[in-house]
């Protein structure tokens, strides 16, 4: 897909020189579920993501919230929308504190059978795990990038861990295709 005209000028000063911030003061991303209760499972039992709410019957719609580190939520959705996970850049990334809570975080998604795929962008396979939700959303298990003021630079990476041996990935599913 070309670029837009409008955009195809834009440099990155272009992008930080623009208006002030503006007083957001929530966010929340929200996916059409095929089985609400299958893919609320997932986020809650398999990512030990907080359960904040939900709503059922409202205007043909049933839905539950969860919170996101950093204050955000997602929202599943279950209505006349069908799931359309987006393309390969299209992530859901959830950052843990080290390597090592990465490695164990994908070895219990991996041994509960949650499908994984390679990354499109290659930093994702240094430093986590992409996994595809009940409906073929990408999830990414990160490891959270170290403070560039306080933190010494990283040496290792989820595929090469220091002084263990490397991890075996099981083989990667297809994203499903879209119509």
């Amino acid at each position: 897909m070309p670029v837009p005209a409008v955009l195809a000028c834009v440099t990155m000063s272009d992008v930080t020189a623009g208006p002030a911030a503006r007083p957001w003061v929530a966010a929340r991303v929200a996916h059409p579920t095929g089985d609400l209760d299958r893919s609320a499972a997932f986020y809650r039992d398999l990512l030990g993501l907080e359960l904040r709410g939900g709503f059922a019957g409202h205007d043909g719609y049933d839905g539950v919230f969860f919170a996101l580190p950093g204050g955000g939520e997602l929202e599943l959705t279950a209505g006349p929308a069908r799931p359309r996970p987006g393309t390969d850049e299209d992530l859901l990334v959830l950052y843990l504190p080290t390597l090592d809570d990465v490695r164990q975080t994908a070895a219990e998604l991996e041994a509960a059978g949650v499908p994984t795929v390679p990354a499109a962008n290659p930093y994702w396979n240094r430093w986590g795990r992409v996994f595809l939700d009940p409906d073929g959303y990408a999830v990414v298990v990160a490891a959270a990038p170290p403070d560039p003021l306080t933190a010494a630079p990283r040496v290792e990476s989820i595929a090469e861990p220091e002084g263990a041996p490397t991890i075996q990935r099981a083989p990667a599913a297809r994203r499903p295709q879209r119509d």
